[in-house]
């Protein structure tokens, strides 16, 4: 969460950002998301899948993200049968891509005063994050989301 906001964040399989957005808190998860996609619904393939956290379960979710081609693929809740277990593996890349903004590009000390400044901020983390991507697979090193050539 950054300056009353939280970043919403949605990735390719190795950490390039497709799509985000800043949103008060105040509003629902799958609110911000199934609003983000929306916007975004040009940037979505058929047959995508979306690795989500299991806070996006629920039919009114489910619906839209077939309706859009997607395949939600989510941890499963203890009151649900089993689809897809805790997916624990697949869960540490989000975490991993969370660190590289964290901990890499100093997302959480961004300096921003206001809305604009730290929609700027954080912006600005992510276009670096997705320099460093494109570059390192135009380079043709093995780990994409590696800032390690860019430290000081």
């Amino acid at each position: 969460m950054v300056l009353g906001l939280k970043l919403y964040l949605v990735c390719a399989g190795d950490g390039m950002p497709v799509m985000w957005c800043l949103a008060t808190p105040r509003i629902g998860e799958r609110e911000v998301l199934a609003a983000l996609l929306d916007h975004n619904h040009h940037l979505i393939r058929d047959g995508q899948v979306l690795l989500a956290d299991k806070g996006f379960a629920g039919k009114a979710f489910k619906n839209l993200t077939e309706r859009m081609g997607l395949d939600l693929l989510r941890p499963d809740r203890k009151d649900e049968t089993y689809r897809n277990g805790h997916l624990g593996g697949v869960r540490q890349r989000i975490e991993s891509v969370n660190q590289t903004l964290k901990g890499h590009l100093d997302l959480e000390a961004h300096g921003g005063r206001t809305p604009h400044g730290v929609f700027t901020r954080v912006a600005q983390r992510l276009l670096a994050m997705a320099t460093a991507i494109w570059h390192n697979w135009a380079t043709g090193l093995t780990s994409k989301r590696s800032l390690i050539a860019y430290d000081h």
